[in-house]
């Protein structure tokens, strides 16, 4: 189960101390412009080791293009995308590898398998995500195209919340802060969890709009209802990514508080006159702006002593080794992005098949 999408399908491959990870992207259109300095953008967010504030393993993260892209465009061929593993500390895991770390898939790996890979997790690593910002980069070129943008920050860190939001400051911080109020509280909170040894959680907000000023613009329809519902498919696409715990779209769990007057977004001759609904209704984007908060929890990898068992099930104490992130909210909020734009991506795509009158406008045009 590595495969995502209908229309648009990306597989991801790869483990953490593996020699590489990468994706293959199937049924992305011929003809799109390949931005390579824009994927090498994306992948250097995604980075760890150039702040405190993420783990200090260095990748050089670059994206190998295999196939797919010719004389800088999309050919229609499947796309394989190969990124290298070039900075591996395996030996940092050797103590552990008969031990079930608390808060990691160990455990659940062990059960389901019956063997893992206890270098740096394995498969259940983030490194994997790499790759889903990889070919999440592809579908932002593809949705660029029809003027779609994706982006993100982080709204709290732990406790410290911010009220402002800015994207425009989010993606010049060092943490993807949208309240440029409270980054400066936010950093210190995930500076104090690394000096003594733990980890934060924290809360990323990404959201999807259309560069189009009316109602009538390239999000709107998006979602295939009923078993491919354009929320159904962030929900599951976004808490499929290690470390979430919640989503919420729109107004989320304040919704339930509310009466049905209180909550429904009105209209007028000019569109939506609010967005509890988070861009969606019926598991269809309305053409308002789409917002999905992600929450993540502390970064299971910590430096303080732990009871755990081994894989024979004896008690003992676990002290780990290795580079981990302090608050894995602040990297994975790039990686929602990515997947908010390739859920858009694939449903664009779907979208296409909708109405006789599309299909045959492609036929006549031709």
């Amino acid at each position: 189960m590595n495969t995502f999408g209908q229309a648009l399908r990306i597989s991801t491959f790869g483990e953490s101390h593996g020699e590489a990870v990468g994706c293959l992207i199937d049924g992305f259109p011929a003809g799109v412009v390949i931005d390579e300095a824009f994927i090498a953008n994306e992948m250097q967010r995604r980075k760890g080791g150039q702040t405190p504030y993420a783990t200090p393993r260095r990748e050089e993260d670059g994206v190998q293009i295999l196939s797919g892209v010719f004389e800088g465009k999309s050919t229609g061929a499947p796309i394989a995308l190969l990124i290298a593993n070039a900075n591996t500390k395996s030996k940092d895991y050797t103590d552990i590898q008969s031990l079930f770390r608390p808060g990691h898939a160990d455990f659940t790996y062990h059960a389901k398998y019956g063997i893992r890979d206890y270098r740096g997790g394995g498969r259940s690593s983030a490194r994997e995500s790499v790759a889903r910002v990889a070919s999440g980069a592809f579908a932002k070129m593809l949705l660029r195209e029809i003027g779609i943008i994706c982006e993100s920050g982080i709204l709290h860190i732990g406790s410290c919340a911010g009220s402002e939001i800015d994207f425009a400051h989010a993606r010049g911080s060092e943490i993807f802060a949208l309240d440029k109020h409270q980054e400066e509280a936010q950093k210190r909170a995930i500076l104090e969890a690394r000096k003594n040894h733990d980890s934060i959680g924290g809360c990323a907000l990404v959201r999807a709009y259309s560069t189009n000023a009316t109602l009538q613009n390239a999000l709107l329809g998006l979602g295939e209802p009923l078993y491919h519902k354009l929320s159904g498919s962030i929900g599951g696409m976004m808490m499929g990514l290690n470390g979430v715990k919640a989503v919420e779209i729109g107004d989320g769990i304040e919704s339930s508080k509310r009466l049905g007057s209180q909550n429904n977004d009105c209209m007028d001759s000019s569109g939506f006159k609010s967005n509890h609904c988070g861009g969606i209704l019926g598991g269809i984007a309305t053409g308002a702006e789409i917002r999905v908060k992600v929450y993540f929890k502390p970064t299971p990898s910590i430096f303080l002593p732990q009871a755990t068992i081994d894989t024979s099930g004896a008690e003992c104490e676990l002290t780990l080794k290795g580079r981990h992130d302090p608050c894995i909210a602040v990297r994975g909020s790039v990686v929602c992005e990515s997947l908010l734009a390739l859920i858009l991506a694939d449903m664009a795509l779907l979208r296409m098949t909708n109405r006789l009158e599309s299909i045959k406008a492609f036929y006549e045009d031709r």
